[in-house]
């Protein structure tokens, strides 16, 4: 299966579905101070949000440092002010990070799939206070994973029933968004429209929307 993928010609520019999908998030958080990244992989969401969220922080949480050796090939940026690559356990690295993010990608794939850590209710509850209020969570999940209807039920209970997708946007690919509670805020009541109607109902518009919002951050 393939896992990244990068045009030479445009390294930033996002060719699979999923991370397109992931990118879903900009309409509950649009202007996060802080993204956390679980994986490095070909860092297909890092260039991009890079270059096109410039408000942004970013870090990028990374165990493998075969991986990160590769950053150059894959034209990753350097570490710097507002990007850094950390080689580290996520699940051991995230209870450091308690009230930090706006954004959390968990994206973390091995050649086996998703570790059973980056899906444990642990795991979950930590990604929880690692968000501040409004914050989002966005995990890819594999809908032919076993494991895949113990995942929902463990972040539905770790965000208490705050979790929503958007149909059919991805394939094989569940990408599943959990908003960290602590007061109205936009991204809860966007969380609340989209697990009514599970986005724009239609598969084929959803994936028209993930489209749609990639190329409105890419023109702006």
């Amino acid at each position: 299966m393939v896992q990244s993928e990068m045009r030479l010609s445009r390294p930033d520019h996002l060719v699979l579905s999923y991370v397109r999908a992931m990118m879903c998030f900009v309409l509950f958080q649009p202007r996060p101070e802080h993204i956390v990244m679980v994986g490095l992989g070909g860092g297909s969401l890092a260039k991009f949000c890079y270059r096109y969220l410039p408000h942004s922080r970013i870090t990028v949480l990374e165990l493998d440092p075969a991986v990160i050796a590769l950053r150059e090939q894959f034209a990753i940026p350097r570490d710097n002010a507002r990007f850094r690559v950390v080689q580290a356990d996520a699940v051991d690295y995230m209870p450091h990070l308690a009230g930090s993010a706006d954004v959390l990608l968990v994206d973390g794939f091995d050649a086996e799939g998703l570790p059973p850590a980056l899906g444990s209710a642990r795991f979950y509850a930590d990604c929880r206070r690692a968000l501040r209020p409004g914050g989002v969570l966005v995990a890819n999940l594999f809908s032919y994973d076993p494991h895949y209807p113990a995942m929902v039920k463990r972040l539905r209970a770790a965000f208490q029933g705050r979790i929503c997708g958007f149909t059919g946007i991805a394939g094989n690919n569940r990408i599943v968004f959990a908003v960290q509670g602590g007061g109205p805020s936009p991204a809860l009541a966007m969380q609340r429209r989209v697990a009514r109607t599970g986005g724009l109902a239609l598969p084929l518009l959803n994936r028209l929307l993930a489209h749609w919002i990639v190329l409105r951050l890419r023109w702006g």
